[in-house]
């Protein structure tokens, strides 16, 4: 009985490998813990009691950072494996320093888990007395993610972590230990001088500690290409991609030798070159990675060539010029090579190829003569790989020779025709132009022609042509080397009027003329267009264009903005140019200034006013004028504006009709591509029509008096002389209180009246008359006392001026009037032609002279025979000058007053 218990107590304490199934012993042994950088690794043995196990044995692997569990795993031993050392690592993504680090490890086997467990742990970084950083100095990848750290001194508080350059959002700070924090952020910016720097903060201390991160890329470097130039070495060359690591560079090996300078993208190597293709190597690393770069080539067909030495020339003419060089390696002779010459001069380049074995010169043709060059020369070989370095700068200076060609033009200024043409350039006169000569005659007498030499100074000549007739007009150069070849132009007959040519206009861009035209079956040599200032006086310029062509952008360096140019095409002909087209434009137009219209004119006719200017000069447009507009607006109303505008160019004036009376203000303004310009105004008052009707009459009557004053004093300022002119000096009859005294007392001697040519009804001039003496009348004595006394003339009566003349003397005879009743007779004896008397006239030889001036009396006389006038009579005394005292009385000025019958 006691047997059997003991068996069954054995077989239920025993499984079938051998061991107990209460307790399972297989585990690790040996365990050591290592780290590098950020990356544990741990290694282990197994139990010898794990020898009997015959299935796999599962080790289960658990990580503590700061005694806090953050990651597991498990790794499987195979029954063939037991017995070995195991190996486990990890890498964590806070660094080791900043706390510590555990493993802990057991054993597992068919769900038993071994109750051995073992455990290594790494204690962290040493205590410090200040805020420590990590990781320090840690190279990372761009875009890659990092963990940083602060361990803080005992007594401090975490204020912050932080990478400068970063935003404060894109990190993610966790609390670790009372004194440890951890940050997390994308490092997505490269470092971009030395380093990235890491800083912690305390809230005592501000910042407490740091740290340095390398964040960069590995090797960018791309597309190898290996070459030899010498057909002794290899020289191969790359492009260097973008800066990887600031202080930590790229390191370069060709071919498994180091490379010197191989982030200038280039390395070279002696090697043997021969024919065939063969693998060329490159390897760039740095502390992130390692690129590697390849290149089949066989060099013989990839030759580059270093640059020609010694290139001077052998043989220098007027228009060509022989180069040589020489090779500095001697395996270059047996190359067939191309060699390319680049000769420039004034900023112009011309590259000429030649080929040959071995080529060591070149010949440069149609060259400039009196010119200076520069050439240059390099290499490639018949396979075209690339071309060689070019050689030093050559320099050399051709010979002189003949001027070119003139370019010849004509101009017509009012009766002459003006021959012009281009100063030669530098590079067309060869060398210095001595003068021009000038021949022309008649296209129909070429042998008479007419020579005229131009100094060099000069390009134009004026010539006085004939109209009618065309010329032939040769212009020539002259330098030290000889004349150039004439260059000839047809002047057309200018008598015949310009046919069938319009004028257009057209307009500007980017500082010229962009002109196109039809072409002319005509034109067999090309085209000419010409240009100048539509006003004023100018210097034609012009532009010859190939037949093919028919357009043109016309550039000078004379054009200007607001001035209107006329541009003229013509077709170059065997004979006389031919005026096809006419342009007028500006370049580009601009605002024309204010009181354009000056003086402005208004006229008002019933309800309406007419604006008018005078027409516009060309001088004052600075732009094209496609019409004008006139604004009118009422003073009491300004801001009701009326207008009225016209397209016409070419109008002077506007009219603004349906007016009131009132005042107005006139604008007028022309309208333009670049706006309404030229402004002018004007002001008119309107008035009613009576008004201007009293306003015309008190102006008439105003003016009318303002003549009379003027003709009045010029009349009073000059009236001594009008009189002696008009109105001489006349004796004047006095009168006295009887019409004649007794005939015993007063005799008359014969009156002379002036032989006058009058009328029956013309009134008598008396010529003279002549007194007897005798005794005086009362009151009124001549010199010789002799009073003389008229007869009274009929009632209104006048007698007019005398005429100075020469008549022969009239005589009155002595006769005696019978007596009318109531009257006494008088005696008086002078009987006038009037039809109160009988008037007998008797000639004499006597001549009318200048006669005393009479006096004016004012009372009357009886005679002694009691005859009394019966109306007023005036009476004349003679004052007889001292030199002739019985000189007869003038004829001029005389006045005879008759009495009237009844």
């Amino acid at each position: 009985m006691i047997t059997w218990l003991l068996l069954i107590s054995l077989i239920c304490t025993q499984d079938g490998n051998g061991q107990h199934t209460g307790v399972f012993q297989c585990g690790p042994q040996n365990l050591t813990l290592t780290s590098s950088n950020q990356t544990m690794q741990l290694t282990w043995e197994d139990d010898p009691s794990c020898s009997t196990v015959h299935d796999v044995l599962i080790y289960e692997l658990v990580v503590l950072i700061a005694d806090k569990q953050v990651h597991n795993d498990e790794v499987a031993v195979t029954p063939d494996q037991i017995g070995s050392t195991h190996f486990w690592n990890w890498t964590s993504h806070l660094a080791l320093e900043c706390a510590s680090h555990s493993v802990r490890l057991s054993s597992r086997y068919k769900n038993q888990t071994s109750p051995r467990k073992q455990e290594q742990t790494l204690p962290g970084g040493e205590s410090s007395p200040h805020a420590q950083v990590y990781p320090r100095d840690r190279v990372f990848i761009v875009g890659s993610t990092a963990t940083f750290c602060c361990v803080l001194p005992a007594g401090q508080d975490f204020d912050k972590l932080y990478v400068t350059g970063y935003s404060r959002s894109t990190m993610n700070t966790t609390k670790i230990t009372n004194q440890t924090y951890a940050m997390t952020v994308v490092l997505n910016q490269p470092s971009n001088h030395s380093c990235t720097d890491v800083k912690c903060e305390s809230v005592q201390l501000g910042l407490v500690g740091g740290a340095c991160a390398f964040i960069g890329y590995p090797p960018r470097d791309k597309d190898l290409r290996c070459e030899t130039r010498d057909l002794e070495s290899v020289e191969c060359h790359w492009t260097v991609g973008n800066p990887t690591m600031p202080t930590k560079p790229t390191t370069y090996q060709l071919l498994g030798r180091p490379c010197g300078n191989g982030f200038q993208g280039k390395c070279s190597q002696k090697v043997p070159v021969s024919a065939g293709e063969r693998k060329w190597t490159l390897t760039a690393q740095n502390k992130i990675g390692k690129v590697e770069l390849t290149d089949w080539a066989d060099l013989t067909k990839r030759v580059h060539m270093y640059a020609p030495e010694g290139v001077t020339a052998s043989l220098v003419n007027a228009r060509n010029v022989s180069l040589e060089w020489q090779w500095a390696q001697r395996q270059y002779n047996n190359l067939i090579i191309t060699c390319q010459v680049n000769v420039s001069h004034g900023g112009k380049n011309t590259i000429s190829e030649n080929n040959g074995v071995g080529l060591t010169s070149a010949v440069l043709t149609d060259l400039i003569p009196n010119w200076t060059y520069d050439v240059t020369v390099r290499c490639r070989t018949t396979h075209f790989w690339k071309w060689g370095d070019w050689s030093k700068i050559f320099n050399f200076h051709t010979k002189g020779d003949i001027p070119d060609a003139l370019d010849v033009w004509m101009q017509k200024k009012d009766n002459q025709i003006l021959i012009t043409w281009k100063v030669l350039l530098a590079n067309q006169s060869h060398g210095h132009i001595t003068n021009y000569t000038v021949t022309w005659a008649k296209t129909t007498e070429t042998q008479a022609l007419n020579r005229s030499t131009v100094a060099n100074t000069e390009h134009q000549l004026s010539l006085s042509l004939d109209p009618t007739e065309e010329y032939l007009v040769s212009v020539t150069a002259r330098n030290i080397n000889g004349s150039s070849s004439s260059s000839t132009i047809t002047i057309p007959r200018f008598n015949q009027k310009t046919t069938g040519v319009n004028t257009s206009w057209i307009s500007g861009s980017n500082g010229g003329f962009s002109l196109s035209w039809s072409a002319s079956p005509t034109a067999s040599c090309g085209y000419i267009v010409d240009w100048c200032p539509s006003s004023g006086h100018c210097r034609v310029e012009w532009l010859k264009v190939p037949p093919h062509q028919t357009n043109a952008s016309i550039f000078s360096a004379h054009f200007k903005d607001g001035l209107r140019y006329t541009l003229s095409v013509y077709a170059c002909t065997q004979g006389a140019p031919v005026l096809l087209e006419r342009r007028e434009g500006y370049i580009r137009e601009k605002k024309i200034q204010d009181n354009l219209f000056n003086p402005l004119k208004t006229k008002h006719q019933d309800s309406n006013v007419e604006v008018s200017w005078d027409p516009i000069p060309l001088t004052e447009q600075s732009a094209f004028i496609h019409g004008y507009i006139l604004y009118w607006s009422d003073s009491n109303n300004e801001n009701k504006v009326f207008n009225v505008s016209t397209g016409n160019p070419e109008a002077t004036s506007l009219t603004a009709g349906n007016l009131m009376i009132s005042s107005y203000s006139f604008t007028v303004k022309a309208l333009t591509a670049v706006g309404e310009c030229g402004t002018t105004s004007t002001t008119r008052t309107l008035n009613s029509q009576t008004d201007n009707l009293i306003k015309a009459v008190f102006v008439s009557l105003v003016t009318v008096f303002t003549l009379l004053s003027l003709i009045t004093l010029v009349c009073y300022r000059n009236w001594a002389c009008i009189k002696q002119t008009v109105y001489p000096p006349i004796p004047k009859p006095m009168l006295t209180d009887k019409w004649l005294t007794s005939p015993g007392e007063h005799s008359c001697r014969p009156l002379h009246v002036a032989e006058c040519h009058h009328s029956e009804a013309d009134i008598l001039d008396i010529a003279e008359l002549y007194c007897k003496s005798g005794a005086p009348m009362t009151g009124y004595v001549s010199n010789e006392n002799t009073p003389f006394v008229f007869a009274p003339t009929p009632k209104g009566y006048y007698n007019q001026p005398l005429k100075k003349c020469t008549p022969p003397p009239l005589i009155l005879p002595t006769t005696t009037m019978p007596p009318q009743s109531g009257l006494p007779s008088s005696p008086f004896k002078g009987v006038f032609p009037n039809p109160s008397y009988n008037l007998v006239m008797q000639t004499d030889d006597q001549q009318c002279n200048p006669g005393p001036e009479p006096q004016l009396g004012a009372h009357l006389e009886t005679d002694s025979s009691g005859y009394q006038p019966q109306s007023h009579t005036e009476t004349f005394t003679l004052n007889q000058t001292e030199e002739d005292p019985i000189s007869p009385m003038s004829c001029v000025s005389t006045y005879i007053l008759l009495p009237s019958s009844k």
